[in-house]
């Protein structure tokens, strides 16, 4: 779909039923944002040593428990509608979803319970905080944005309607409020060099 490059007026907007049409070249993916279509970049080697990392951890600490980890490509639709009229799909680095009920062939049907995204060249902290209030709006639970060029990551609770935001720094360790027992060296993600 050669024409999603060009930048849309507000005129030109997609749905879900439109995105699972479209015929992309291997390895082109794209997110869809209040019905707008944004190309995203491969990732590097440090951004997928990272995933890599993180989803190992997370598939060791729930195997065997109801919650399961899905890294990206994978499709979220955040507000997700059965006639597939619902024009926002996104693909966060790494998702872990605990309602069976919300997994479909496609990826998830509505909010994950938690949200990981890496930092690259490739996605700016600008687009990952746009998301913020996307995962926001739709009750993901918990929101991890990790940054390995600063070596420091972010994490949101959702608290009722509202983010209660911390920033974690070399030395620390990830910790899920939903998964007590659950942590992740932030050194042992940052470990992993750019080649």
């Amino acid at each position: 779909m050669a024409d999603l490059a060009l930048a849309y007026d507000d005129v030109q907007t997609w749905t879900y039923k439109d995105y699972k049409e479209w015929e992309l070249k291997p390895g082109e993916r794209f997110e869809l944002i209040d019905g707008i279509a944004y190309a995203m970049a491969a990732p590097n080697t440090e951004h997928q040593g990272i995933l890599s990392t993180l989803h190992g951890e997370f598939y060791i600490f729930l195997k065997g428990k109801k919650c399961r980890p899905f890294a990206a490509p994978f499709d979220v639709r955040l507000f997700y509608e059965e006639d597939e009229s619902d024009d926002t799909v996104v693909q966060p680095d790494l998702v872990v979803v605990c309602d069976p009920k919300k997994l479909g062939k496609e990826g998830c049907r509505g909010a994950p319970d938690l949200a990981v995204e890496i930092l690259s060249p490739s996605n700016t902290a600008i687009e990952m905080h746009r998301k913020l209030n996307l995962y926001r709006e739709a009750g993901v639970r918990e929101y991890w944005i990790i940054d390995p060029e600063e070596k420091i990551a972010e994490i949101y609770c959702l608290e009722g309607d509202r983010y209660m935001s911390r920033i974690l720094h070399s030395g620390d360790a990830l910790k899920s409020a939903q998964f007590p027992g659950l942590e992740i060296s932030l050194d042992l993600l940052f470990a992993v060099e750019a080649v």
